[in-house]
């Protein structure tokens, strides 16, 4: 194997660990979040003659799993998780610039949540597991995490999966991906927020007996696993977009819990042709206030018509943070905005009508986003990225954009029977349904 490539808490403590060892382990036992020791670097040559996704995945991860376990099996585990489309549909010009858009909702669960599950899962699947227990993963998810994590691991005899999401706080349709499966998959409808579902997953992974007791990992967007896969698609999306136009592509991300966005941040600082990243924002406005004040100051999620992006405290800010630790450095790093429902219904009714296009509420406040851009950089190359499919939620776009068919695979899940356990936002109401079903 190669020089391995380490991995250190975002709080600077603790031992470093392969890529397979950090995937494993999930959060550090700090309470940190893996980041590479340092970034690798590429050249664009590095990736001639790879073009579909599998391909530049394979290219693109290598380095980070060098070293590793998995280093020699990367080539399998991206066929076996990059096995459907990604697809860059062509909007119509305006204001002098290109826009298109990223669609990522054409995996299993409609989300763009797909790619990181199926690849961690996949990772997992290849990683020892020892005789007389089950791994543990916890996930916390706002909407569309769970459902995809449940979906790549469900029926995986050597693990079982704890979703916990915000009762009353993701679309109907959403909840019925969290809680359709049953078997090694159980649903927490915690009383409280997605705050407050990630806060009891930080708490248990925080008290080490329990995290020893359970073999606990975790598959949110905090798992190294979970943001890797995430940066090969803007890896292979701003590789195809310079080839075509010898441009680098920008990108507006819909933004919730900063995952998504981390993984283009790390895409650019390998090397990849990437230009401005937009964090784009719903009435959630904690970063946004962050890159204006310069004041981090967290603070309870509010409901949105973009559930998946109620986050008060997104958990890799403190990635972004540790890559760039100087406020003038986050702020030259990426832009942010925020949009109000007002503007998410307006955008569904106003993109259909440009182009035909239906659009779920978060691709929605990407569209805002470009809108609230100066004339001169709305005149450039921008990608927005589309992450769940606009059927996923028909109580919001139905009534603006009319009927929105429904994916064959998201139907199938509607058809099957719910299971859900209501609990107190409380880590003592978590240990006691982990004890239960452990």
């Amino acid at each position: 194997m190669s020089t391995p490539m380490l991995y250190q808490s975002t709080r600077g403590h603790g031992v470093q660990l392969t890529a397979g060892q950090a995937i494993a382990q999930g959060l550090a036992p700090d309470g940190g979040l893996y980041v590479p020791v340092a970034m690798p670097s590429f050249e664009l040559s590095a990736f001639d003659g790879a073009n579909t996704l599998p391909e530049v995945a394979e290219r693109f991860l290598k380095p980070f799993f060098a070293g590793c376990e998995l280093e020699a099996r990367v080539p399998e585990i991206c066929a076996d998780a990059f096995n459907f489309p990604v697809e860059v549909l062509n909007l119509p010009p305006r204001d002098g610039g290109r826009q298109f858009l990223l669609e990522l909702f054409h995996g299993p669960t409609a989300a763009f949540k797909d790619f990181g599950a199926r690849f961690l899962a996949a990772c997992m699947e290849r990683l020892p597991h020892a005789p007389d227990r089950r791994t543990t993963i916890l996930v916390a998810t706002s909407g569309d995490t769970g459902g995809a994590v449940a979906a790549a691991f469900h029926g995986r005899p050597w693990v079982r999966v704890v979703v916990l999401f915000p009762k009353g706080l993701v679309s109907p349709r959403q909840e019925k991906q969290l809680t359709c499966w049953g078997d090694n998959i159980q649903s927490l409808s915690v009383r409280g927020t997605f705050d407050d579902c990630q806060r009891m997953v930080k708490e248990a992974f925080a008290d080490a007996a329990l995290r020893e007791q359970h073999a606990l990992t975790s598959a949110n967007s905090i798992n190294l696993g979970r943001l890797l896969p995430q940066a090969t698609y803007y890896a292979w999306a701003s590789l195809r977009h310079f080839r075509q136009y010898g441009t680098k592509p920008n990108f507006i991300i819909p933004s919730g819990n900063l995952g998504n966005s981390m993984a283009c941040l790390w895409a650019r600082a390998a090397g990849l042709p990437i230009g401005e990243v937009v964090l784009a924002h719903n009435a959630n406005r904690t970063v946004l206030d962050f890159l204006t004040s310069g004041d981090w100051q967290p603070r309870n999620s509010t409901a949105t018509l973009a559930s998946a992006m109620d986050v008060g405290n997104p958990s890799n800010m403190e990635r972004l943070r540790q890559m760039h630790p100087a406020l003038e450095a986050v702020r030259g790093a990426v832009h942010a905005t925020t949009t109000s429902d007002a503007a998410i219904q307006h955008y569904i009714v106003a993109e259909k009508a440009v182009h035909g296009e239906v659009f779920c509420p978060h691709t929605a406040v990407a569209a805002d986003a470009w809108q609230q851009l100066s004339p001169e950089q709305r005149a450039q190359d921008w990608m927005w990225v589309a992450t769940a499919h606009a059927a996923k939620f028909p109580e919001t776009v139905e009534p603006l954009a009319g009927p929105v068919p429904v994916p064959p695979a998201l139907a199938r899940l509607l058809d099957l029977p719910s299971h859900a356990t209501e609990v107190d936002a409380t880590l003592a109401a978590l240990t006691m349904q982990l004890n239960a079903v452990g």
